[in-house]
């Protein structure tokens, strides 16, 4: 009997040196799949993913980049997607973090595979050549991954003292974190305000202040760069960024194109408010996250715990359970990896 299963689909900050060379190690033999994903970048005067995963060195300055990394992240992720085994599990729904949302689209079938790769190439590029501001990010649980009032408060208490010119609103809420999107000033205020530790406040390199006002201005720029009909009815539920279903055969297309190249850029994104739709409407057997990366893993986690889902009360808990009969899969993972393919 196969298991229902919820796939994550990975954001931006998920290819670092440690997956230097995923996309040729597991998927070196989908050849027509990165074909295609090459063919794409030499039309638009860029560096191949196959020049970028299979270089010698990782080199942040050229990886991390929104006009690199973006489609990198999606063809690692989309391998896969594609690799996992279908006589075993039974995709439920499909989300994503921030960018995942548009590897959502195509895991989904709402975009096909070319066209998930344009629109994830395009708004990679957009975003890196015009997105203002930053994001840091910053904890809101304690050691056991609850979350914890005394920081809501105190977080709180430091937005209410913002100076006028920091301009600093919520990017995503994900799970026990928050990541803040702000302006110069704002990502000054934040990073000597939030009390600090060995690793936060932490401003994420080579990002704009996605999912905030600050990028009002790149709407019309990405609408006039990617045409309604690349988008289609989706094969397989997937959930937003605010937590809402986008059905097979009943999605609105006009609909849906207006938040991917609207909302979902200027809007903050709501990656535990997915995740708790994910969880309490299909009730998954197991939750799968894609590669590249295995940040979300922590995140998920701290949600499930936050609901106290299948009666995990705190970290211990959900590391138990990990090692006795995984409930999260991440394929970044090579143990876990084996679980999914």
């Amino acid at each position: 009997m196969k298991k229902s299963a919820l796939i994550i689909c990975p954001g931006r900050g998920t290819y670092n040196a440690p997956e230097l060379g995923y996309l040729y190690r597991h998927h070196g033999g989908n050849k027509s799949f990165i074909k295609m994903l090459d063919e794409h970048r030499t039309s638009e005067g860029q560096v191949t993913l196959t020049e970028l995963d299979r270089a010698e060195k990782f080199k942040p300055g050229l990886h991390m980049t929104g006009d690199n990394a973006s489609l990198l992240i999606y063809g690692c992720a989309m391998g896969d997607f594609q690799a996992i085994n279908r006589d075993k599990y039974e995709i439920s729904a499909v989300m994503g973090n921030s960018m995942g949302w548009y590897l959502a689209l195509a895991a989904a079938g709402a975009l096909s595979l070319q066209g998930g790769a344009k629109l994830v190439n395009t708004m990679g590029r957009m975003m890196h050549e015009h997105a203002s501001g930053g994001q840091i990010v910053y904890p809101i649980t304690g050691k056991d991954w609850r979350v914890s009032e005394g920081k809501l408060s105190q977080i709180k208490q430091i937005l209410n003292e913002r100076p006028n010119d920091a301009v600093i609103s919520t990017s995503i809420r994900l799970g026990g974190l928050i990541v803040f999107a702000a302006n110069r000033k704002g990502l000054s205020y934040l990073q000597k305000a939030l009390p600090a530790d060995e690793r936060f406040p932490m401003r994420l390199a080579h990002h704009g202040a996605f999912h905030s006002p600050l990028l009002d201005d790149i709407i019309p720029m990405a609408q006039a760069a990617l045409p309604e009909s690349l988008f289609t009815q989706p094969d397989i539920p997937m959930i937003d960024g605010q937590g809402k279903v986008w059905n097979p055969s009943s999605t609105n297309i006009g609909d849906l194109y207006q938040y991917t190249l609207g909302a979902q850029i200027n809007s903050p994104f709501d990656f535990s408010k997915a995740l708790e739709v994910g969880i309490k409407d299909y009730a998954p057997d197991v939750i799968i996250i894609l590669g590249p990366g295995s940040t979300l893993g922590g995140p998920a986690a701290q949600e499930l715990i936050k609901h106290r889902w299948e009666g995990l009360e705190s970290k211990a808990d959900f590391k138990q359970r990990q090692l006795d009969n995984p409930y999260i899969i991440s394929m970044n993972i090579e143990e876990q990896r084996a679980l999914a393919t």
